[in-house]
């Protein structure tokens, strides 16, 4: 009759799967994934609607240290299996079609569906919004679309916003008409790149204060909104320091610092708001 496993042994057996099976995984996911990752890296840095995915990224691998169980199902968990083959196959296929950013959003859900696979439902359900989370770090080509005819919209508004004011104000087509300036309304006044930081940036506090489900949610949402609202007010003092100080003041030095103030301002708001719904305090398993 054979000696059956000692506890000791299997301890030993239980903490090398622990460390070797999450790393050679990670190992193995980062490899497959080396395209989506160049691609990326590279949209990072050369797409400003994104930049903030350089963030996005190391936020990401933090939450999903912190939330993961220290008592994981180890093994091959056959749905995960099954849901990991399908994702790599449309993966490689992806790639091949040159779709840089639907193989890069399923390259991020494939490392979930790893997770489900070596670790179980369990551990899944735990870390799940590390990998939505790194999904909004994925530039996609829409919000670039969209980014003129939102700015033409901003332009507009806004020029009636200061004409109610008492400012004279001129609309021509793309073109803001002042006494004393000419502004053309382009796709940096569309406020798409504050309202893509404000969407993550209120996502992830959402996600890691403590309250009611219903006033984190509303934290949520509230970045639309936010965004648009502040974006209409700075290209309204925009045009305010233009007619007040000339174009240089307003379209040169006020246009590249206005931008980081009312995002704080937006920050601030969130804070307030978190607040009034009883959303005060940090989830104490993510410090």
């Amino acid at each position: 009759m054979m000696e059956g496993q000692r506890p000791d042994d299997k301890r030993m057996s239980d903490n090398y799967a622990a460390f070797l099976v999450p790393l050679l995984s990670a190992m193995a996911w980062l490899f497959v994934g080396l395209p989506a990752l160049r691609w990326l890296w590279q949209q990072w840095w050369t797409n400003d609607f994104y930049s903030h995915g350089l963030l996005v990224l190391p936020i990401s691998l933090y939450i999903l240290w912190r939330l993961w169980p220290e008592e994981a199902e180890w093994g091959g968990h056959d749905m995960g299996l099954i849901l990991l083959g399908i994702l790599m196959v449309t993966y490689i296929w992806l790639n091949r079609q040159r779709a840089d950013y639907l193989a890069a959003l399923v390259w991020i859900v494939m490392g979930a569906a790893l997770v489900w696979a070596i670790a179980g439902w369990i551990t899944l359900r735990r870390v799940w919004f590390a990998f939505a989370f790194a999904l909004l770090a994925v530039p996609l080509p829409f919000v670039e679309w969209i980014s003129l005819p939102l700015a033409q919209v901003t332009g507009t508004w806004s020029a009636r916003v200061v004409s109610l004011l008492g400012v004279p104000v001129v609309t021509q087509g793309s073109q803001i008409s002042l006494p004393n300036a000419n502004l053309i309304v382009g796709a940096q006044c569309s406020g798409l790149r504050s309202m893509v930081s404000l969407v993550t940036l209120s996502t992830l506090f959402a996600f890691i204060v403590s309250g009611p489900w219903w006033g984190r949610l509303l934290l949520l949402l509230s970045a639309f909104p936010l965004a648009l609202v502040g974006n209409l007010a700075r290209v309204v003092s925009l045009l305010f320091v233009a007619n007040r100080w000339g174009a240089e003041a307003g379209f040169d030095f006020y246009h590249n610092y206005s931008g980081y103030v009312f995002f704080l301002a937006a920050f601030a708001f969130l804070i307030v708001l978190a607040r009034v719904v009883r959303c005060d305090s940090v989830r104490s398993d993510l410090l």
